[in-house]
């Protein structure tokens, strides 16, 4: 039994090292696309523990020293920026909000590293098998025959094998991370630029020069600072906001809306969300500005932001496109389209993405309808439900204005005109009765993009509370420009006693 156990541990211990071998080689070599800082980009493990981004030929490299031994090689690809100022100042308004980011090349290395694993789990157990299908007797013959060139013939068979497998010629991880080639952020501003706190340990390619590409890099310094520092106190003081508590039953959810790509205000949505007792969101569309991939970014933001929280969002009018939609079904929101569906609190849930966008949920096979249709479709969703629909999720109010005067909803939100208004009462044609209430724009947004260094106007998030499975009230809160909070009061919406069916 002994000698079993023996043998077994032997066994375990030749297959963990060379698993362990063929994984370290495999993840070294490995490679992902991502949508990186509004870029096509390709992240690369390495061993260096520092971040590289690789800029491209206009603008320098950028590195940041890390504490660990595993790093990363970011090469940053094609982007549609419509000029290198453009594309500095999205630099500067992401880095001021980098958690998203942070969070989608972390997610990258670790599903290369667990793709690696598997595949070096796999191959580890060859040669064992190998050993075991040859046998005893078999290895004792072919030991009996080897001699040293055998031997060595082997031994260099494996080590090609081993350095074709690596192919350590396709990284260039040592020549970026030279030290000679790179200087401090604050050396190569000089000292006339102050340095805001974080980037002390900001690393810039010394081989720039250019007085322009200088200036370019203060202004990503600047829109960094001011959008930091902005957001950052405005989260800090959203945090202590004497805000309506839940009661013991009630369910809140915040309700976000019209973000257009502004990634600042995401962590003071969450610490209102916070504030209020929150554990659930609502995103009534509009994160992006024209549903691009570029603006990849904005999404992983919002979802990092609220990550923990249960999440059901549609796609605006500006969500061209199905990639935002699915892009955020990907990444942990439940996307509606068409059907009702349970909520949070025990409620029931339904929306569909606006049809000025080309996503129509559940209808996305039949083109061409219009607002009117869609309208309509809804509306006959919820009244030929089994169960009363509590919400209608939808970008703009308008979409649920008809299924309100059937009286087959509790309420309906929204967004879309980035203004808020309501809760605006609906009476039924029997009784019911049920609610309007359309929310700021989150985002602070004038026009069809709002990334900025603060609020171009004023920016809403609205807490929704549920009760025994019906809306119990509302209560918003927004930010001015200037960063001064004001609290609307929370509204109670009434219900009649029994809700007639739709």
């Amino acid at each position: 039994m002994a000698r079993r156990a023996v043998t077994a541990l032997a066994y375990a211990g030749a297959w963990l090292a060379c698993s362990l071998a063929v994984t370290a080689v495999l993840f070294f070599s490995s490679s992902r696309a991502v949508e990186l800082a509004s870029h096509d980009a390709v992240v690369r493990p390495t061993m260096t523990g520092s971040a590289v981004l690789q800029t491209g030929p206009v603008l320098p490299d950028v590195r940041i020293k890390g504490t660990g031994r595993i790093g990363v090689n970011i090469r940053l690809d094609k982007t549609d920026a419509a000029s290198t100022d453009e594309l500095v100042r999205r630099y500067g308004y992401i880095a001021g909000q980098p958690d998203g980011q942070i969070a989608k090349v972390t997610d990258a290395v670790a599903d290369m590293l667990g793709d690696a694993a598997l595949r070096g789990a796999v191959v580890g157990l060859v040669p064992i098998a190998v050993w075991l299908l040859v046998g005893r007797a078999r290895r004792r013959e072919i030991a009996s025959r080897l001699g040293p060139p055998q031997l060595v013939i082997a031994l260099s068979v494996v080590v090609v094998l081993g350095i074709s497998l690596w192919q350590p010629w396709t990284t260039d991880a040592e020549r970026i991370a030279d030290d000679e080639d790179w200087v401090s952020l604050q050396d190569f501003l000089g000292p006339q630029v102050p340095l805001p706190g974080g980037l002390e340990d900001v690393e810039v390619r010394g081989d720039v020069t250019t007085a322009q590409t200088r200036r370019l890099i203060e202004s990503a310094v600047d829109t960094y600072d001011k959008s930091k520092v902005f957001y950052a106190s405005v989260a800090t003081e959203a945090a202590t906001l004497d805000l309506r508590q839940p009661e013991e039953g009630d369910t809140v959810v915040a309700f976000v809306s019209d973000r257009h790509d502004n990634i600042g205000m995401d962590p003071v949505a969450r610490a209102i969300a916070d504030a209020a007792g929150a554990h659930a969101v609502y995103d009534g569309g509009d994160d992006t500005s024209s549903g691009k991939s570029w603006e990849a970014f904005s999404l992983d933001s919002v979802s990092e932001a609220f990550d923990g929280f249960d999440r059901w969002g549609v796609a605006g009018n500006h969500d061209q496109g199905s990639f935002v939609h699915d892009y955020l079904g990907d990444h942990g929101w439940k996307m509606l389209d068409g059907e009702v569906i349970e909520g949070p609190g025990g409620t029931t849930l339904l929306g569909v993405d606006d049809p000025r966008s080309s996503g129509l949920g559940s209808w996305r096979d039949e083109t061409g309808l219009s607002f009117a249709e869609v309208e309509q479709r809804i509306a006959d969703a919820a009244c030929d439900s089994d169960t009363r629909v509590t919400t209608i999720l939808v970008h703009d109010t308008n979409l649920g204005r008809t299924a309100l005067a059937r009286g087959c909803v509790d309420l309906v939100l929204g967004g879309h005109v980035h203004v808020r208004s309501g809760p605006d009462r609906v009476d039924g044609p029997d009784g019911q009765v049920g609610y309007s209430y359309t929310t700021g724009t989150t985002g602070g947004a004038a026009y069809a993009i709002a990334i900025g260094s603060k609020p171009r106007r004023d920016a809403d998030v609205s807490l929704v509370t549920y009760r025994d499975g019906r809306p119990a009230g509302i209560q918003w809160v927004t930010v001015q420009p200037n960063g001064v909070f004001e609290v609307g009061i929370y509204e109670a919406l009434t219900f009649p006693e029994a809700a007639p069916a739709g």
